[in-house]
């Protein structure tokens, strides 16, 4: 007796096997059986004969860690197929926390509602617990949160003291189920970190065998010292390393891909478990206050606003010789595009070339200028650009460790998060991944495009019994019609869920069902044992 069987599906497994059809029995939230099952009882029978039935998607790299406090249904992540996300990315987490208005202050759309009330990671996974989750979500320690939680936001390098603490910080977070240590390393307080300092900190993340993701320092022209560093700490520390959105970025040299993938081969060949994932589009997207100068953060958002107000210290802030965006440096002001402000949201989708002659500027004084309005919001401010290039996605897609992500939050429209927006692909990047790079260009077969999307991103990361359809596995299933999946997301309308997707089921409980969302969120948060 089955609580449901799925019958008569195109079984895609999640190993890059051969797909086969079958029929799966789901009983108390598990597959309990794969294969003819048609003369079993069961509380309910679905046909699903002519559509693909894969494990549920699983985004090794969101942000949503502030967001699903406030509104956990995840609508655009369960509608594309995602029934796991690990957060906690690019060097930023919500715990460990020692200033709770400072927290507060970092928070995405700057979240109404959503106060600081934990301060241990343990805390933190607990809260977010008590909440509706619409998805299985785990968490990551951020290096930047440990920083801020030691020194504040003083942009300096950590003394010996410092630095033991912060190494008590992850060791703490490791135990209470932290997945591993994320680092943005081209992001303030991240870029500030030495070598050293990182290997001392993804020492005892190795030790517990978790998994350091990082956003490396540059991908541009100094591509190869900043890939080369975090491999280099894989080497020396033994942690599994993880690349995060590898795609070399404008101004990079031509061979920038190819040198890369050889460089990761070759650490791969002597030992190191190194791994990478993209963004499966050309679009970049980070905060307007990140191509400024790491000096200009120091102090905090009320230091930079002053400087920012100051137009002697604003000139010194343009000459940035780390400049994270080539694009700023060549003023390529028609391929960014405002996507995410508070006090000038008449401005979101223009161009920034398009804003500066709206205002009568010059375009990086425009940026500046609405920096100023946006006063307590300005480290909320967002854009996106035509960063990446295609040719580069699609040599990096073709090796086997590259996995997909989408780089965003799990967001909900019509709810407290429904304004926000952190990616154009964030309601249906998967879609593009299944539409764009399996059926049309076929890069690589349907089998193995699922196994980027499931098995891989939960071996990386450690997780069990997810990311694959097998008899014990958590009943985590995405049903879709390959034919018919289609990523809807434009400039202008960014918030559009996919096309094909038909059910989703998140621990044995339909969350998406015959093209629609359910009231269900059968999410869990998930630890690392």
């Amino acid at each position: 007796m089955f609580d449901i069987v799925l019958s008569n599906g195109k079984i895609v497994d999640g190993t890059g096997a051969p797909a086969y059809q079958a029929d799966i029995g789901i009983e108390g939230g598990r597959i309990k059986a794969i294969g003819d099952l048609s003369g079993a009882e069961a509380g309910e029978k679905i046909d699903v004969g002519g559509l693909c039935v894969a494990p549920g998607f699983i985004d090794i790299h969101t942000h949503s860690d502030a967001i699903l406090l406030a509104d956990g249904r995840a609508d655009s992540q369960v509608c594309q197929g995602v029934t796991s996300e690990v957060m906690g990315q690019c060097g930023f987490s919500f715990a460990p926390v020692t200033d709770a208005k400072r927290m507060e202050a970092l928070m995405p759309g700057r979240i109404p509602g959503v106060n600081v009330v934990w301060e241990t990671f343990d805390g933190y996974l607990e809260h977010l617990g008590s909440h509706d989750l619409g998805v299985n979500v785990l968490g990551m320690l951020g290096h930047g949160t440990i920083h801020g939680a030691v020194l504040g936001d003083e942009m300096r390098s950590s003394t010996d003291d410092e630095r033991a603490k912060m190494v008590r910080y992850v060791e703490q977070a490791m135990e209470e189920g932290a997945w591993g240590l994320s680092t943005g390393l081209e992001y303030w307080p991240g870029i500030g970190a030495t070598t050293p300092e990182l290997a001392e900190l993804c020492s005892p993340v190795a030790k517990y065998d978790r998994l350091h993701a990082s956003h490396v320092r540059n991908r541009d022209i100094f591509y190869d010292l900043a890939f080369g560093e975090v491999m280099a700490i894989g080497r020396v520390t033994g942690v599994r390393t993880q690349i995060s959105h590898i795609q070399p970025k404008y101004g990079r040299p031509t061979h920038a891909m190819k040198h890369t993938i050889e460089m990761i081969e070759h650490f791969r060949e002597i030992g190191v478990d190194v791994a990478c994932d993209v963004i499966p589009h050309e679009w970049s997207h980070t905060s307007l206050v990140a191509v400024l100068p790491s000096w200009a953060r120091d102090g905090g958002a009320q230091a930079l606003l002053r400087r920012l107000k100051d137009p002697a210290t604003r000139e010194r802030m343009k000459v940035n010789p780390g400049q994270m965006w080539r694009l700023v440096t060549d003023e390529k002001w028609d391929r960014i595009i405002l996507y995410h402000v508070v006090k000038n949201r008449d401005l979101i989708g223009l161009t920034v070339e398009e804003i500066g002659k709206r205002r009568g500027k010059d375009p990086f004084d425009a940026i500046m200028d609405i920096l100023v309005e946006e006063g307590d919001d300005l480290l909320q401010a967002h854009w996106t650009s035509l960063n990446f290039d295609e040719d580069d996605l699609r040599m990096i897609l073709k090796r086997p460790y590259c996995g997909v992500m989408s780089d965003t939050y799990a967001l909900t429209p019509g709810g407290p998060t429904g304004d926000i927006i952190g990616s154009l692909a964030g309601y249906g990047w998967a879609a593009r991944f299944l539409e764009h790079y399996v059926r049309e260009v076929g890069l690589m077969s349907l089998e193995e495009g699922i196994r980027r999307l499931t098995l891989l991103p939960a071996s990386r990361v450690g997780l069990k019994d997810r990311g694959v359809l097998r008899a014990g596995a958590y009943a985590d299933i995405t049903v879709f019609d390959l034919d018919q999946v289609a990523f809807k997301c434009t400039v202008e309308e960014p918030r559009v869920h996919p096309d094909g997707i038909v059910h989703v089921m998140a621990n044995g409980e339909f969350g998406f069902r015959d093209g629609e969302r359910t009231n269900v969120c059968a999410g869990k948060v998930l630890r690392a044992a």
